[in-house]
Parts: structure tokens; sequence; C-alpha cells
């Protein structure tokens, strides 16, 4: 039973994805919804499945290709005819000249061996199957010129190796950009010349919430099941009130028209290996501090995942960026359009300030405000700012709402 594996149905707002990983390789048997291929696109990763036991009998779309919503990307071999796994030196044997990528990489995977180690005789020094199979038979060190690998699954990678006799091993990889990657820099540079970003700074003793936190982090765990108390709840949960306060921060430009959001959607930027993303916890103006500390977990290992669906990277109002987690002490984070402000915290440190005529030293925070001045005049977003200042350093307002 041959069956035909097709990309996911993409929503309107993505045009295409990108063949990401094959995670299966032709004659490789697999089990009903076994991982077969990443599909990358402009916001996530989708991933297929195999539809039932049996086997990958043919890749279609090699790594790197493009493909549109519902296009055969592979064929299936169902259990009933599943061929079986054919020994890759026996397939060497009948067609030796053949350039297989997958079986190339099999071979150099279940060998150990690098790709740098073995002489390519094909066509412009590709690396073809019988050259690993006489590698494997006589090994000899390099002595030839460095080796373009073409795998018919996988992005061109361009390596240049230096001479192994002198005092360094010096090399320089070229690899294609991912989908995500590119949106991602496409999104912070029309930001840039699109927007009339502006940035306003401050900073915020963070003692109280500290205090806060330090009294009550033991029974707070104990109450919600585990989830521990930090500091992003608090500034979610201050950023919701002053969104209130100042509409035109919560606010997003569609064309020529302003649009005003009757509730606070904050999208928190979370790293990953494959670029940053933002994907949004809903209405935080109703959720508790221990319902931000879960959602913010949960999207967080989702994200690192890969498994963040389109619905929880859309529609945010505004946005929370945390480079204090990596050492940032400041910077002017980047606008994530359509809104029309982005929240940026940086690390804690202690510092010297003035305080009743003493000079006191304070666990310090930066805080950096990006908006666009085409939305939001400077009075709004300096006085945006200071209010999330005041509700930190009186963690009691948050909770009281003034």
């Amino acid at each position: 039973m041959s069956i035909e594996i097709k990309a996911p149905s993409f929503p309107e707002s993505v045009a295409d994805g990108t063949i990401a990983t094959w995670h299966k390789q032709p004659g490789e048997v697999c089990k009903r919804d076994d991982l077969i291929v990443d599909i990358e696109t402009d916001k996530v990763v989708m991933e297929v499945v195999a539809p039932a036991d049996g086997s990958l009998s043919e890749i279609i779309v090699a790594e790197g290709g493009t493909v549109l919503s519902n296009e055969v990307i592979a064929r299936f071999t169902g259990a009933a005819e599943a061929a079986p796994v054919v020994n890759e030196t026996q397939a060497a044997d009948t067609d030796q000249m053949e350039v297989s990528g997958p079986a190339v990489r099999k071979l150099l995977h279940e060998n150990n061996l690098d790709a740098n180690q073995v002489t390519g005789t094909g066509k412009g020094g590709r690396l073809l199957k019988e050259d690993v199979l006489n590698y494997l038979k006589n090994p000899t060190p390099l002595t030839s010129a460095p080796i373009l690998v073409v795998a018919a699954s996988s992005p061109v990678v361009k390596e240049t190796v230096a001479p192994s006799t002198g005092p360094q091993h010096r090399t320089s990889r070229r690899v294609p950009m991912t989908r995500l990657r590119s949106t991602i820099a496409k999104r912070l540079v029309s930001a840039q010349n699109e927007a009339a970003m502006l940035t306003t700074y401050n900073e915020v003793d963070m003692s109280p919430i500290m205090a806060l936190r330090n009294q009550y982090k033991v029974q707070f765990e104990k109450a919600h099941n585990g989830t521990r108390l930090g500091f992003m709840s608090f500034f979610v949960k201050a950023s919701a009130e002053a969104l209130k306060r100042y509409p035109a921060v919560n606010a997003s430009l569609d064309g020529n028209d302003m649009v005003y959001h009757g509730y606070q959607d904050v999208s928190v930027a979370v790293s990953t290996d494959r670029g940053l993303v933002v994907p949004v916890l809903r209405d935080v103006e109703a959720m508790t501090l221990a319902d931000i500390e879960k959602g913010i977990v949960e999207l967080a290992t989702q994200a690192k995942e890969g498994k963040l669906t389109l619905e929880e990277m859309q529609g945010g109002t505004f946005t929370i960026t945390n480079g204090g987690i990596f050492g940032s002490l400041f910077s002017t984070p980047i606008l994530n359009p359509p809104q029309t402000a982005i929240l940026g915290m940086h690390k804690i440190q202690d510092r010297p300030i003035a305080e009743n005529g003493q000079v006191v030293i304070r666990p310090m925070m930066y805080l950096a405000l990006s908006y666009d001045h085409r939305m939001i005049d400077g009075k709004e977003a300096v006085q945006f700012l200071v209010t999330i200042k005041e509700l930190l350093q009186d963690p009691a307002r948050i909770l009281l709402e003034i």
C-alpha cells in the first residue's frame, strides 16, 4: 500500500514552508506516528508523522526545498509492502557510481568518519558511496584539496580546511540562513526602517520585589504545585496595569488606522536554537502571578522544543524581552510590528544610589521602553515607564491596582 506524504495545511498567513530535517530515510522502517520530517515556516516548525507502520519509500522534496500547503513531499509504503532495509554495501556493489546523499551520510555516521577524511572522486570533488567504501577497505590520510559534499537531502555546506601541518586548524563554513532566521531579520530591519522608533530609559530598585519573593517563594511553590515565583510575573502584571492607563502603548498600527485593544495580550521573547520567538500570554490582566509563571514556563518549553503553534505566536499587543538573563546591563530593544511598544529588562546589579541624602547600595535594574513615535507621544511613553517603576518598587500597588 503506497501512501503519499503531504505537507500540512498552512494558515492563510503562511505562503509556504521549507523542509528542515528528514528524520527518516528511504528504506528505513518506522512505526505509526513516528516523526518523519520537520517543515519550517516563517513562524513555527511543523512536524509530519508516519501515517501507519511501514517504511519511507521515496523522498520527493529534499532538505532545504520549498513546499506549498498540502504538496506531496514523499511516498510511504505500508507495513504489508514494506521493503526490508537494504544493506548499504550491497547497494554500492550494484550501483557504485550513484550519488546518494542519505547513503553517504549513513555510512559516515555508522563508521564515525568525518567527510573531510575521505577523498571525493565525483564531479566537482563530490563524495560518492564507493569513495567511503574504498576508504574503509584501505584508510589513507587526506592529502587532496578540500571536499565539497553535496547530499541530496541537505543544504549545500562549503567547508574550507587548512593544511593539518600548521600550528592552527582554521576552518570556515557557509550555511543557508534558516527561514525563521531570515524572517526575523526582515522584520527587524522593517521595524527600524518604517517606524519612528524612539527609546526612553529608567531604572528600578528591585529591593522590594526581591524581599517579597524571598519571604514567600517557599509558600508560593507549595501552594501552586511546584510553580516557582520569578521576577517576570511581576513585570507582566505591572505592564498590564500600566497598559490600562495608557491605551496607546497597547495599540497597533494598521495602515493609516490606529487600533486600540481592550485587552492585554503580552508577548514574551524566548531565545531558542532556531532564533528568537515571541509566544503570547492571553488576557494577562485577568491572570494571577501563579498563572503567569505557569504560562511562561509552558510557552518557553514549547518554544525550545519547536512545538509552538501559529495561534500561540500571533496577536500580541505588547512585548517584554529580558536580556538580563544573558547578562545584558543596558540595551535598546527593537519593536515587534505591528505593536507600538516593547519593554526591555536587564541585569540586576548592585549600584550606589542617593537615598534620603545618603549613598546606599541597592540592586538596580535598567528598564528600556522602545516605542513608535507615530502612535505614542514622548510624554505617554515616559509616564508609562515611570508607572511600571512605581508599581515594582511598591508591589502592593499591583495587587490593589492603584
